[in-house]
């Protein structure tokens, strides 16, 4: 039994490593092959490539890093052509997963899609295509079974995979003890990302918002946590702007002496979760770490930003009313979202302390944070879909 498995991203890499463990009891004579990261070949995985080489976004992006996306489809399927696996699995990742599909179905290899592309968002011409290369899917949005079911496609909800692993580990005290924070003032935590190219965009700005807020004299404190695909010496130099600016008077009252060993902005990483909780709010790149954030009841303010070419050509083909997950799963605006032409220094800076002398919109935001996490279902994701997985394995 050969199970070959795609996820492009870092957080597939990890709903994808609990998918592995849930197959495993399953089937533990399985061998699982293809391409993921450090936690899928942890659970079992054998890579035949490294996502870190995939995980891009936006079409200038994409055509920067074709050499190794054109390497990777390729060793894909010459190993589909030899070995011929009882099972494929796609994770998201769909402009690179349905050329995979389109090779496999023609194979005779099932293909089993989970976590599936948003083509509820955009590019809804996909949606025949999809049907006709996919045998089943698992949905991990409260909205998406429906959708798929009324084109036609085999489609069930199973629960969103992020409420089995989102929880904080230490209390806030703990942390912030940790962090060299102070638990009796407020903390912000900036959340750029996890793609080298959105953090390059994304990090710079927030730590300038980081710089004004400190230079008026605000009493607030500041953590980034790092995703384990990022260099902290790219992110350094930013950080060190930062506290080269503020005065010593002010370093005295966030008890910090301004220096490299001190930095203003405190980074940690491997506790992503744990700063989220500890944070009063986050200044968050939309994605993945918006529904994070929901789960651990965090505020937070969205930005995003993309090259000026995505951005047109996003414009034109998305055809959602918001981009961050927890206002799509609200189905109208909890949070704030400050994109592209808007983003600068100056505005998230006013958006979050907007926010902070607004006791009343706090409490509201976070009452509407609970319904999100509740409408994402229970926890069990990967259980429930490695059934389904089952089902297409042994057939009618």
């Amino acid at each position: 039994m050969q199970v070959f498995i795609i996820a492009g991203e870092p957080s597939g890499d990890l709903h994808g490593s609990n998918l592995i463990r849930a197959l495993k009891t399953r089937l533990p004579q399985a061998r699982f092959v293809g391409i993921g990261g450090p936690k899928m070949e942890e659970a079992g995985l054998e890579l035949l490539f490294s996502s870190s080489e995939l995980a891009v976004v936006g079409v200038v992006e994409v055509a920067g890093h074709i050499g190794p996306i054109l390497r990777a489809f390729g060793r894909t399927t010459d190993w589909l052509r030899k070995e011929r696996p009882d099972l494929l699995i796609l994770i998201d990742y769909p402009e690179f997963n349905l050329q995979v599909a389109a090779k496999a179905k023609k194979l005779g290899i099932p293909v089993f899609y989970y976590i599936s592309p948003q083509v509820w968002a955009w590019r809804k011409g996909r949606l025949k295509k999809l049907r006709r290369l996919t045998d089943r899917m698992a949905v991990i949005l409260p909205f998406e079974e429906a959708f798929f079911r009324s084109h036609g496609m085999k489609a069930r909800f199973v629960g969103h995979p992020l409420l089995d692993v989102v929880k904080a580990r230490v209390s806030r005290s703990e942390f912030c003890k940790k962090a060299g924070l102070n638990p009796e003032r407020p903390v912000i935590g900036l959340v750029p990302g996890s793609r080298k190219s959105e953090v390059s965009r994304l990090f710079p700005v927030m730590a300038g918002a980081a710089r004004r807020m400190l230079k008026d004299g605000r009493d607030v404190q500041f953590v980034l946590p790092l995703a384990p695909s990022l260099d902290p010496g790219t992110l350094e130099p930013f950080i060190y702007q930062v506290t080269e600016s503020v005065t010593t008077d002010q370093h005295r009252r966030t008890q910090t002496d301004g220096s490299p060993d001190h930095p203003i902005i405190r980074m940690v990483r491997g506790q992503t979760y744990d700063a989220i909780a500890a944070s009063d709010l986050i200044l968050a790149a939309s994605g993945t770490v918006t529904l994070e954030a929901a789960i651990l009841g965090t505020p937070m303010v969205v930005t995003y930003m993309v090259s000026p070419v995505t951005y047109f050509l996003g414009r034109c083909l998305v055809k959602v009313p918001f981009v961050s997950l927890v206002n799509l799963v609200a189905g109208r605006r909890v949070v704030p979202e400050i994109l592209q032409g808007d983003v600068s220094a100056g505005r998230l800076s006013h958006e979050v302390l907007s926010l902070f002398g607004d006791k009343a919109a706090m409490e509201n935001m976070i009452r509407d944070l609970k319904e999100v996490k509740n409408a994402l279902g229970k926890p069990g994701a990967a259980e429930r879909a490695a059934d389904l997985a089952m089902d297409l394995i042994q057939g009618p």
